[in-house]
């Protein structure tokens, strides 16, 4: 029997960085029709090693074979040539620009925008991830935001796909949908290259898997063949931590309370949030579950004062603060890691130690006006330490961290600040799940020193995780607030989807909830 010819061989690759070797001869093939899974922490190399492929980085040495002909990629629009198409982890999305507009940037042919916008529409209908192409891509929200990327990689026709966490914020039903589509493109001979964090997708789609460890191939492996906790094995070469949440020990109090939250959104391609009613108690993670584009950008302004709200429908120990600004509301103890890590929870051409700054120059970084660097350098070296984030120090760029350690440094910066209350958008989102453990650990035992936090997030399994208690945020309505033990993964998933019990929408059990916070 003849043994087919890979759709993609690297012989050898090798990238170097000032401060790391990111490849370190690195060799993988993948068959025509395969889903090749890439596994690793964060920092390991991947990311890197995908972009040497698409042509966004050139490799120091090595050689890459695409249908058994050696090639050289001077940059992604060749690759696209080539038949190779890629969906990054981090956007790369044009604000001010529509949906079909960003779509149309990428385009090596001649289009016609009606016309490409109407195919958008018909090919995101028709693999579960739908999308409005006259849609300003700042009105988006991040997961919406994801799917334009995926969309717009899938539009290429490509015959070698490389996905680079790209259900991170998809919802389920729409994983299972993106999934079939994968397996049909597989079935046409579509080569993939998989890059997930979420082990349990790994062992579903994935054929074959090569891990990196420190930018070297440490292992292989048929995923369907390993367990989760052998693969994160063979990620982090330990066994994977497990999160411990003991009782708190102390008095549980209302700190911030929210009552009747009602605002309209900024723009027409907003959620209104109604009636929003909800409480976190000291010594406790109140969690948010929902879908992207259901309201959590609208409440999680609101909390963080972003957007203007009513004075006294905020409530912080008792006292009215809907009228303050971000900057009051930080001043009186609340702190907020926003879900965009790049852009808003860090400038990225700017170091650690200034990024410190953006937040934490409170705590003594400036004086009489002026900036006190050393004790910011101090401050990010700190961080750095404490919550093990590799290969960096107070000196390097935001930019050239992974995505998982910039996470441990924006949340461990906030951690730091020793606030009453710590609002979290999506925490682990792209995370490994080493740091995802460490992230998770790290918030449970804040909430257990009393401080009350808030995390929104769209991984069920994560709220299942940490959460004392969890509500569902849908169509811009937030359901009662119950105790993790009398939920299940799929009663949420049906609130998630809007269907909340009518006995739970009621005022009267809107008054339940809050007296069984207060409790």
């Amino acid at each position: 029997m003849t043994t087919p010819v890979p759709r993609l061989e690297l012989l050898h690759v090798t990238k170097r960085y000032p401060t790391i070797v990111a490849n370190d001869d690195v060799s993988l093939s993948v068959l025509p029709g395969e889903i090749h899974a890439v596994l690793g922490e964060n920092g390991a190399g991947k990311s890197t090693l995908m972009k040497v492929i698409y042509g966004a980085v050139k490799a120091d040495s090595g050689t890459m074979m695409l249908d058994g002909h050696e090639v050289s990629i001077a940059n992604p629009a060749q690759a696209r040539r080539l038949g190779i198409g890629m969906v990054f982890q981090h956007f790369s999305l044009f604000e001010t620009l529509t949906v079909a507009e960003n779509i149309a940037l990428v385009l090596d042919e001649p289009f016609n925008l009606p016309a490409l916008a109407s195919r958008v529409k018909e090919v995101s209908e028709h693999y579960g991830l739908p999308l409005d192409p006259n849609r300003m891509v700042h009105s988006l929200s991040v997961g919406e935001r994801q799917r334009v990327e995926i969309v717009r990689c899938l539009l290429q026709k490509p015959k070698l796909l490389i996905l680079d966490e790209p259900t991170s914020v998809l919802t389920p039903q729409a994983v299972i949908k993106l999934f079939e589509t994968l397996r049909q493109l597989a079935s046409e001979g579509v080569s993939i290259l998989y890059i997930s964090h979420k082990l349990h997708e790994i062992q579903s789609l994935c054929d074959h898997a090569t891990i990196l460890r420190n930018g070297r191939v440490t292992g292989k492996a048929v995923p369907r063949e390993e367990t989760p906790a052998s693969l994160a094995r063979m990620m982090i070469g330990r066994e994977l931590p497990v999160c411990e949440a003991p009782i708190y020990e102390g008095e549980h109090r209302p700190v911030l309370t929210v009552r009747g939250l009602s605002l309209l959104p900024t723009s027409q391609f907003g959620t209104e949030l109604k009636d929003i009613s909800l409480t976190v108690n000291t010594g406790e993670i109140l969690g948010i579950a929902g879908i992207s584009g259901n309201g959590q950008a609208e409440l999680l302004s609101a909390l963080s004062g972003e957007a203007a709200t009513e004075r006294d429908v905020i409530r912080l120990n008792g006292k009215s603060i809907g009228h303050l600004d971000a900057g009051e509301r930080r001043a009186k103890g609340i702190v907020y890691v926003p879900e965009e890590r790049l852009g808003r929870g860090a400038v990225p051409p700017l170091s650690l130690g200034h990024n410190a700054l953006l937040t934490a120059h409170r705590q003594g970084m400036k004086n009489w006006g002026l900036v006190r660097y050393g004790k910011a350098r101090i401050y990010a070296d700190e961080c750095v330490n404490r919550f093990d984030v590799r290969g960096a120090d107070a000196s390097t760029n935001a930019r050239a961290l992974s995505g998982g350690n910039l996470q441990k440094f924006i949340v461990g910066r906030e951690i730091m600040l020793k606030p009453e209350v710590m609002i979290v958008a999506q925490p682990t989102w792209g995370v490994d799940v080493g740091a995802s453990a460490v992230l998770r650990q790290a918030l449970i035992d804040l909430s257990r020193t009393g401080v009350a936090i808030l995390v929104v997030s769209e991984e069920l399994e994560e709220l299942f995780e940490i959460a004392d208690r969890i509500a569902v945020l849908a169509q811009g309505r937030l359901s009662p607030a119950r105790p993790r033990g009398e939920l299940n993964a799929e009663k949420v998933g049906l609130q998630m989807a809007g269907l909340f019990d009518h006995a739970e929408t009621t005022p009267a059990a809107s008054m339940m909830e809050t007296k069984h916070a207060s409790a």
